[in-house]
């Protein structure tokens, strides 16, 4: 469904890239870079850091305490943008990564830097979404898939990069390095978004109200599922009392917050975003892809270290491959998207290409090459990048510019859930199976026989304790390795069904090529100036046909003033059809 209409009394809009655009996404990708960073670079530094620090029992939370204050603070952070303005929020947000980065420096015990990590991720869980939702503020949804795509890059060269990094600062000056290097990154990208976001001040209605009632469940219920996803089938049992009871808590929050956000004046998850198609089906086809991503991305460099033979640093650079295709799929389908206006396929294509890419791995064995294995994670790579982002921007295009920053940091919230889910699910499973088929498989003699004079256990395995064994049960515990985390991911592939089936419902609404930042509207037209032949076929392919002084209605949800402007414009504008 097309309308046009005249625009002569439309507020400002952005129709021209702005100055220093250059500049500003350089420092937003600093923005991007610091929280991507934050998930990963401690996780080769972890024994180091214990063995300074103590407090073995509590390491799992040097991850999980920065991975579930971010996720918590991901809706909030959108929607009191929304409310009050990217910039000041957030130069907030770097500030608190730089507060936890700086009690990281310092930690003296383990719960010190758990500490510092849940401040860390406090200030986390805004960089990502803000840098996202500050493009969407200055650059058109039309023009806007090349730096999305390359924001999708990021996120590649960091889940690489992040061990990498960390291993060599453990190496070399110190794991308190992996904390100290980001505060002069941070500092340097408060001056860049001062200095280079610049944004018309926001127009202001009647004073809204924060929905704490609605945060504060939110961050309970997320709170108790991300405990249970760690802790079951590790530290607890799935069946034990602490587990059942933290689902029956995550299960009362979510009702609790449901009822809570249907009676808020400014809820923190708006319910009516789920009215909008496009952002339901998008949404829950990232939480499916962040399940099988990282449910596959979590585990396949401990199943290279134990089946190849390789330390952790040569295990993570064995995962270039799939970071490669990955982060080159992701730049080009955006260069793509912005050329041509088209997105729709990318992900459909993305997601039969991840479930090729699921089905190869499940099929390796441990006499496969290493090569062969790399090829099949390069291919599951390529389904995340035609993805990934593209599902994003789907979401930004289908929202006014006054909302766009809640419904960005929604979508990735459901998909940070996901990828937790995702992670903790496939770990149970892999450690459950892992066990049994040890049990199984290993040969009934003496643990002296097998050189080490100890139990086999699989708690005690390491790369090259396995590697130094005799054949007899080095064999049966690299297929033991294979045999129970590869097969794991044919259970994924409906995942990827179930994501492509529920995209090709999306309706394909034609990218903005405007942002008006006066209204929170947006338009198809990019200017009133004369179109070339090519312009005009772009127009045609959106299904949007414009001339001067005429535009389609807004994509996504229309305000009354834009129904109110449409009138007045059908009075001095010719009608058209698309």
């Amino acid at each position: 469904m097309t309308a046009t209409a005249s625009r002569a009394a439309a507020g400002p809009t952005t129709e021209e890239k702005p100055p220093h655009l250059g500049l500003l996404f350089a420092s937003l990708m600093v923005v991007m870079l610091l929280a991507s960073l934050g998930q990963t670079i401690l996780s080769t530094a972890l024994p180091t850091i214990v063995g300074d620090l103590g407090g073995v029992d509590h390491m799992s939370w040097v991850i999980t305490g920065f991975i579930l204050a971010s996720t918590v603070m991901m809706p909030v952070y959108g929607r009191i943008s929304d409310l009050f303005g990217r910039k000041p929020v957030l130069i907030a947000a770097i500030v608190l990564f730089i507060a936890g980065s700086a009690l990281g420096t310092a930690a003296g015990s383990m719960s010190w830097l758990i500490t510092a990590r849940v401040v860390q991720g406090l200030g986390g869980g805004g960089l990502m979404i803000l840098a996202q939702t500050s493009i969407a503020d200055v650059v058109p949804a039309r023009e806007r898939g090349k730096y999305m795509g390359v924001m999708g890059a990021v996120f590649a060269v960091s889940s690489v990069a992040g061990p990498l990094l960390g291993g060599w600062i453990t190496e070399g000056p110190g794991w308190r390095w992996a904390f100290s290097f980001n505060i002069p990154l941070g500092i340097l990208a408060i001056i860049a978004v001062v200095v280079f976001l610049r944004l018309p001040r926001r127009a202001r209605g009647e004073r809204e109200r924060i929905d704490y009632l609605g945060m504060i469940l939110l961050a309970g219920a997320t709170t108790c599922l991300v405990l249970v996803c760690t802790w079951g089938g590790t530290q607890y049992d799935w069946n034990s009392p602490q587990i059942l009871l933290l689902c029956a808590t995550t299960l009362a929050g979510a009702v609790a917050f449901v009822l809570a956000e249907t009676r808020a004046s400014s809820p923190v998850i708006p319910l009516s975003l789920f009215r909008d198609r496009n952002f339901t089906l998008t949404t829950l086809s990232g939480l499916a892809v962040g399940v099988a991503m990282f449910g596959a991305i979590g585990y396949m460099p401990t199943y290279i270290q134990m089946v190849k033979g390789v330390d952790a640093t040569q295990a993570g650079l064995l995962m270039t491959p799939m970071m490669a295709s990955l982060l080159i799929t992701s730049i080009v389908s955006g260069q793509v998207v912005s050329r041509t206006g088209r997105y729709k396929l990318f992900p459909l294509v993305g997601m039969v290409i991840m479930g090729i890419g699921l089905w190869l791995l499940s099929s390796l064995e441990v006499s496969d090459s290493t090569f062969k294995m790399c090829a099949f994670l390069a291919v599951f790579g390529a389904g995340i990048g035609l993805s990934m982002q593209i599902l994003v921007l789907i979401v930004q295009n289908s929202f006014s510019n006054k909302i766009v920053g809640t419904a960005t940091a929604s979508s990735n919230f459901f998909r940070q859930v996901g990828a937790t889910v995702g992670s903790a699910v496939v770990g149970s499973l892999f450690i459950s199976r892992l066990k049994d088929l040890l049990s199984e498989n290993m040969p009934k003699v003496p643990a002296k026989a097998a050189g080490g004079g100890g139990a086999m256990d699989a708690n005690s395995f390491t790369p090259q304790s396995v590697h130094a064994l005799p054949q007899l049960f080095r064999d049966p515990v690299i297929q033991s390795y294979n045999d129970a985390l590869l097969p794991i991911f044919l259970f994924m592939i409906p995942l990827a069904v179930l994501a492509l089936v529920m995209l090709l419902f999306v309706e394909e609404k034609p990218l903005a090529t405007r942002v008006d930042l006066a209204t929170g509207e947006m338009s198809t037209v990019t200017a009133d100036v004369p179109q070339t032949s090519s312009q005009n076929a772009v127009a045609a392919q959106g299904a949007a046909p414009a001339t001067t002084g005429t535009a389609p209605a807004a994509a996504g949800t229309a305000s009354a003033g834009a129904t109110t402007r449409a009138r007045r414009g059908r009075r001095s504008a010719p009608r058209h059809r698309a």
